[in-house]
């Protein structure tokens, strides 16, 4: 007997399998992480790509200061990282459960898109501008 074909809510055929997606973002991740371990971002001359935003305009981005707060945070300097990118370390637990809500879904078989209401949207975009503001200033 055959084997069902899994189908999309479409009715389209699936691609790939729905944990396929955040286990490609963990590899990712750790293949980035196993980089950054042995380069210190707060040396110059490192291979590191620079932020585009800040290429352009001179202005710290909100996720400005992310590269070097990963890199304290492997390497055990929660200050540090505090003062590279208080918002966005302040985020990141937030950004971990969602992938890891996205993980499980996956691992179960089940989609998972998380629905943000309006006025959250823009509550995220206004603490970005504001954060941009605040740190370009201060």
């Amino acid at each position: 007997m055959a084997e069902a074909v899994p189908t999309a809510p479409s009715g389209r055929r699936r691609r790939w399998h729905p944990a396929a997606a955040p286990l490609a973002v963990l590899v990712a991740g750790a293949a980035g992480a196993g980089y950054l371990w042995g380069t210190d971002p707060h040396e110059g001359g490192h291979p590191l790509p620079q932020c585009p935003f800040r290429f352009v305009t001179g202005l710290l981005c909100p996720a400005c200061g992310a590269t070097r707060m990963v890199y304290d945070l492997m390497h055990g300097h929660l200050a540090a990282a505090w003062l590279d990118n208080r918002a966005l370390l302040l985020a990141a637990p937030f950004a971990l459960a969602l992938w890891a809500r996205w993980t499980v879904e996956g691992l179960r078989g089940r989609s998972y898109r998380p629905a943000i209401a309006p006025w959250g949207q823009a509550l995220i975009l206004l603490t970005a501008v504001a954060w941009t503001v605040v740190r370009n200033v201060v």
